[in-house]
Order: structure tokens, then C-alpha cells, then sequence
């Protein structure tokens, strides 16, 4: 039996750009014509897919490397390089992405079909063609492929499901879902016997039904993370109907009114928002439990050893469901926090030094040779039209500053 994984990072890499070619007619008695090198191209992407016929994140447990296809180099008489394949990677339903190293929510790919592009591929470099102008007329160089976006992801799992079954080890979460389900839980008379969520689907009637979700048990003080207890409660979150289990027979003679109170501070100290759920909280082991402390407990009760009170119990959990199921907002695809604008930024380095980072900047020094004259020429043309030169003077460049652009270098001169 394959194990349920509900954490797991990913390293993704979108496919490198094709390289642009330099290249010049030679037809016939043409011995030097124009310039006629292809467009490299550009690499694939790699997206994250939310599937339902995907359970776990189990795939990524041992194998977390994913990577696009890189572009083709352009060739010459205008022949451009292929672009590189997408890779697509298949994920379950309720997939929290964020960034492996600050924790930032990047996207939430909650329903089946839910598409989120992990890292783009990078640009195919131009080849000579492009650079022709009325100055340029026979350029020498073309653009390198740009490398695609290579980043350590997290992923999280949130379960969907319409009851999330809250309680104690041992409350009888198992044995409740295995008797109204075909999930079939490991079930044992000692306590954290769940150590993995489980999934059952409930049908009253033909048109009654809905996905429960036994929780592994929560103890107190889960919600500073006691237990597993953040890796537990986060299956919580996305239930519309919160179960709250009480052991009428606890191993440890803890009362059913405390266990309700323990659990209900749990809940709230994690996410306060929990406590406005719908929700139904129900006595179990009623068939193991003695009468005074059965008559002492006023709510909903039930035995699912023996049944008693199980139908009851379900058609209030409908109930719950139905109502919850009319209130929400339509299901969406993928939310995805949107990154903020990228621009150029200057870092000092030292006294006179500096390195310039932005994609923009990157791109107008990525040729393949910067030796000719046309080259250095555009390249000046481009850090000025993207106002590189402000950039150093607001940051304190002076005359002879050492700038760094990628693996290009140059000295600072002021602008008149």
C-alpha cells in the first residue's frame, strides 16, 4: 500500500532559450549579403496542474527534480530554432505552492483543471537578422538563449472534503468513518493508530451525499504544533462542516465536556476563523460507556460499534452540508499570488563597485560577442534607453566604477 505524503518540495527548471545565429547570405554571385541568422527558441515551462485523479504528493517524495525542454539554436536563412516542450506536472486537488526558502504563498490550485506556471522557460536569443537597422547593416552578433527559471518550491495538501472528523486519539474517528464508508482505516485500541487522513464518501440517498475526512487525533496544545499538530489541523481548513468527536469511555477519564473544550480552543488558537464553521459535535462509545455518563451528555450521541444513533448523527452532518454548499462562493481555478513588477536594482559591492540585477538589463549585455564595435554600440544604446545610467547615478557611480551585468563588466563613465 502506497504511503499518503501531504508535504513534499519540488525543484523546478523551465527549459534554457535556443541561441541566436549569426549568419550572412552566400547565394550564388551574392558574396556578402545581409544578415540572415534565426531566432533561438525560447525554452518550456513548467506547470503545476491540479488532478483528482492524483491522491497524494507521494510522486515528489523521492524524486523532486522537474525540468522543461530547452529551445532549439537558430540556424541560418531565417531558420528559427523550435520552442522547447512544456513539461506538465500533475498535482492533487487543495495543492498549496510556496517558496521553499520564505515561505510565501505563491499559488492555490484548489479544483481539478487549476493551472499554475511553476517557472518559465527562458527567452530564445535573436539572431543577427533582427539587429539590422540603417546603421547596422551587416551585425555581427546575436542574442544568447536566456536560462530558464529555476526555483525550490513547497507543497502542501490541503484535503477536500465537506466533514473533517475533529477529536482525540482514540475517539472513535476510524471505526466512525469505516461503518458509513468504504475507507478502511487501521483501527486499534491505542492511542495515534491515525497517523494519515482518510477519505470516504457517505451516500445516504440518491441524492444525498458528501466526502468525510478522518483527521488524525489532535492533543492538546496542536495548535503550537504538539504532535504533528499544524500538519494535522491544515487538512481542517478546507472542510465546510466541522465533526467534533467526544470519547464517552476515555482511556484517560477525561470528561466529554472537557475534551469538547480542549478541542474548540485547539481549533480557534490555530485559525479563529474555524470556529464559525458549521458544526456538530457528537458522543461516541456510547456502547462502552456507563448510563450516568451517557444521560449526562445532552447532545448528539452514537455507538458505531453497534450503529446506534449513526443515521441520526449523518442526516444532521447532510443537513450541515447542504445548507454550507449554498452559501459558498462558485469554485475557482487557480489563485495565484501575483509577484510584484520585476525592475532593475542596484547592489553595491564595494566603494567602486557594483552589480546591476533585473531580466531587462541581463538581456541587453546576453550576446555572444561583445568584442565588435556594432555590439558594444547597442549594448550602450539599450542600458541607456533603459536608464541603467540613472540608475548608477542616483546610486553614487563615479567616473571608473566597475559595473557588473551578468558576466559582462564595464566601466562607469558620467553622462555629460
Amino acid at each position: 500500500m502506497s504511503a499518503f505524503v501531504d508535504e513534499a518540495q519540488l525543484n523546478v527548471r523551465g527549459g534554457d532559450g535556443g541561441f541566436g545565429c549569426v549568419s550572412f547570405r552566400r547565394e550564388g554571385p551574392v558574396a556578402f549579403g545581409g544578415p540572415n541568422g534565426g531566432d533561438g527558441g525560447d525554452g518550456g515551462s513548467v506547470w503545476l496542474v491540479a488532478d483528482h485523479n492524483v491522491a497524494s504528493l507521494l510522486a515528489f517524495r523521492d524524486h523532486p527534480h522537474r525540468r522543461a525542454g530547452d529551445g532549439v539554436n537558430g540556424m541560418g536563412k531565417d531558420l528559427h530554432g523550435r520552442r522547447g516542450a512544456d513539461l506538465i506536472v500533475n498535482v492533487p486537488e487543495g495543492t498549496v505552492v510556496k517558496d521553499l526558502y520564505t515561505g510565501e504563498i505563491l499559488a492555490d490550485l484548489p479544483v481539478h483543471g487549476s493551472k499554475w506556471c511553476a517557472s518559465r522557460g527562458g527567452q530564445g536569443g535573436r539572431g543577427n537578422a533582427r539587429f539590422l537597422s540603417n546603421r547596422r547593416r551587416a551585425p555581427k552578433f546575436a542574442e544568447q538563449g536566456e536560462h530558464g527559471l529555476e526555483r525550490w518550491l513547497k507543497l502542501e495538501l490541503k484535503l477536500m472534503a465537506d466533514v473533517a472528523l475533529v477529536g482525540f486519539p482514540n475517539a472513535g474517528k476510524s471505526t466512525f468513518i469505516s461503518s458509513v464508508s468504504a475507507a478502511k482505516p487501521k483501527i486499534a485500541n491505542y492511542p495515534f493508530t491515525t497517523l494519515e487522513p482518510h477519505l470516504g464518501v457517505v451516500r445516504l440517498d440518491a441524492e444525498t451525499e458528501f466526502i468525510i475526512a478522518d483527521i488524525p487525533g489532535i492533543i492538546e496544545g496542536a495548535s503550537q504544533g504538539k504532535g504533528l499538530g499544524h500538519q494535522f489541523l491544515r487538512h481542517i481548513e478546507r472542510a465546510r462542516v466541522l465533526c467534533v468527536l467526544v470519547d464517552l469511555a476515555p482511556m484517560d477519564g477525561m470528561s466529554a465536556q472537557e475534551q469538547e473544550r480542549i478541542l474548540l480552543h485547539e481549533l480557534g488558537e490555530y485559525r479563529p476563523d474555524l470556529l464559525e464553521r458549521p458544526r456538530l459535535v457528537v458522543a461516541t462509545k456510547t456502547d462502552a460507556a456507563e448510563a450516568s455518563t451517557i444521560d449526562a451528555w445532552k447532545g448528539a450521541k452514537m455507538s458505531a460499534v453497534t450503529r446506534d444513533g449513526v443515521r441520526k448523527v449523518l442526516g444532521d452532518l447532510a443537513d450541515l452540508v447542504k445548507h454550507a454548499r449554498t452559501l459558498e462562493p462558485p469554485k475557482q481555478g487557480a489563485v495565484v499570488i501575483k509577484p510584484k513588477a520585476e525592475g532593475s536594482r542596484v547592489e553595491k559591492l564595494g566603494d567602486l563597485e557594483f552589480r546591476i540585477h533585473g531580466r531587462d538589463v541581463e538581456r541587453a549585455v546576453a550576446l555572444n560577442d561583445v568584442t565588435t564595435p556594432d555590439a558594444m554600440n547597442y549594448i550602450d544604446e539599450r542600458l541607456k534607453s533603459l536608464g541603467v545610467h540613472r540608475l548608477l547615478a542616483r546610486a553614487g557611480a563615479i567616473e571608473g566604477t566597475v559595473v557588473h551585468i551578468g558576466t559582462f563588466s564595464f566601466e562607469y563613465t558620467p553622462e555629460s
